[in-house]
């Protein structure tokens, strides 16, 4: 059993897979309260699913990339069941993740996506900072940043070579609070190795609070 805020089919926003069909299992529960979070209707709010009837649902949007994400998906004990299932189905699964639990208990095949929270949304502290060792090909890593503090925490913690070389690291600006064209001319003055990353979402869909 799941418990399930919303399903949906639309297109990635986010990640190096952006611009991708994707089918978006977004589950109840998260124990960070991020300063810009764009989904706190998401914290209580949801259905309980059987496993099984989920991948119907899945199946029935015949899209074969599905992403995972809340909240928090790594509090509920059965999201690495529901992953193995898809993965076994032939689904290309990725996972979005806060970083505050281990991300090993997702099988091999599912994508990570760790979302690393900096000073700026007010729960840099709670991250376990084992997962950065745990990191694997295919898994990506993602800076949210408010302002240039947390740009500058960002590129110090790559300066410390925490995140393998084989990671992409995205550094994606927090909606309607830091320009992109900012972030990307901070990037450019310091020569960093990393992708700009915006909200596809939010650009083809502004007006739209939960999935599209």
């Amino acid at each position: 059993m799941l418990k399930v805020n919303e399903i949906f089919h639309s297109i990635q926003g986010e990640s190096t897979h952006t611009g991708r069909p994707c089918v978006f299992i977004r589950l109840t529960g998260c124990n960070l309260r991020c300063h810009y979070c764009d989904t706190p209707y998401a914290y209580e709010a949801g259905r309980t699913y059987q496993i099984e009837t989920l991948l119907k649902k899945i199946n029935d949007y015949e899209c074969r990339l599905v992403e995972i994400t809340g909240g928090e998906p790594l509090l509920q004990k059965e999201t690495p069941k529901l992953c193995r299932l898809l993965t076994e189905q032939g689904f290309e699964v990725l996972v979005e993740t806060n970083g505050s639990k281990n991300i090993n208990c997702l099988p091999a095949p599912v994508k990570r996506i760790l979302d690393v929270k900096c000073p700026g949304s007010g729960e840099a502290d709670k991250m376990d900072e084992k997962n950065y060792h745990r990191l694997r090909y295919g898994d990506e890593v993602k800076f949210v940043l408010a302002d240039i503090a947390d740009y500058r925490w960002a590129k110090s913690m790559i300066s410390q070579r925490l995140i393998p070389d084989f990671v992409p690291i995205l550094f994606s600006p927090v909606f309607s609070k830091l320009e992109p064209k900012i972030l990307a001319a901070w990037i450019l003055h310091d020569r960093l190795n990393v992708r700009l990353h915006l909200q596809l979402q939010k650009i083809i869909w502004p007006e739209s609070e939960q999935g599209r």
